[in-house]
């Protein structure tokens, strides 16, 4: 029996962080942080569905999406069509990362379009709340490999209910709002199960 589709946004947890991504779609954990409230005022204008068209350009905003070859769900913040042919635009906090995250989910994005529109979508855009600029990502084979690759990877744990060991890293770790619920430093590293139990033992004989 097929997996239940996955959110959309699960794949840009999956490769900033397996770990993150099942704590939030298995676990069910959230926090919110500073980064993750200025994401969210960000998104604002974006989350709210309407249409307007300008020339021969039509922007959709809030647009459901779905694609049951890669087993995902979800929605796109906007979606520009040019004579009718898509061109998603996703919004993000911040500036332009050093990793692929965020490209990932876009081309997600795009490859759940091509299903609905039975059209071709070789482009897309990164709109970055700092720079106030647009950044246009081309989805070309390599992106769109490693898209269904993170689709297939973090379907396949969702699905498990496993979420995988911590492993402490600071540029990562310390930004990510669910710090406190992951203990990253404490679980990557924890004391030999004999000093815990000698610790426990002590304990008990210095109560009695």
């Amino acid at each position: 029996m097929p997996n239940d589709p996955i959110p959309l946004s699960a794949l840009q947890h999956w490769l900033f962080c397996p770990r993150q991504c099942c704590l939030i779609h298995v676990e069910r954990l959230w926090e919110e942080n500073r980064f993750t409230a200025e994401g969210q005022l960000l998104h604002e204008r974006a989350d709210i569905p309407a249409s307007t068209t300008r020339g021969n350009v039509q922007t959709l905003r809030a647009l459901p999406l779905r694609s049951d070859r890669l087993g995902l769900t979800g929605k796109a913040d906007v979606v520009e069509l040019h004579d009718g042919l898509p061109f998603p635009i996703e919004y993000k906090r911040g500036r332009p990362k050093r990793h692929r995250a965020d490209e990932v989910q876009l081309c997600a994005q795009a490859i759940c379009l091509e299903e609905m529109f039975s059209a071709p979508v070789p482009h897309g855009a990164l709109f970055y709340g700092k720079t106030r600029r647009r950044k246009e990502v081309s989805f070309d084979d390599t992106l769109r490999n490693l898209t269904e690759q993170v689709a297939q990877e973090a379907s396949a744990a969702i699905a498990a209910g496993s979420v995988p060991s911590p492993v402490y890293d600071k540029r990562r770790c310390d930004s990510c709002s669910l710090l406190e619920a992951c203990r990253p430093r404490q679980l990557a590293n924890p004391p030999p199960i004999e000093n815990w139990l000698s610790r426990q033992i002590a304990d008990a004989e210095r109560r009695g």
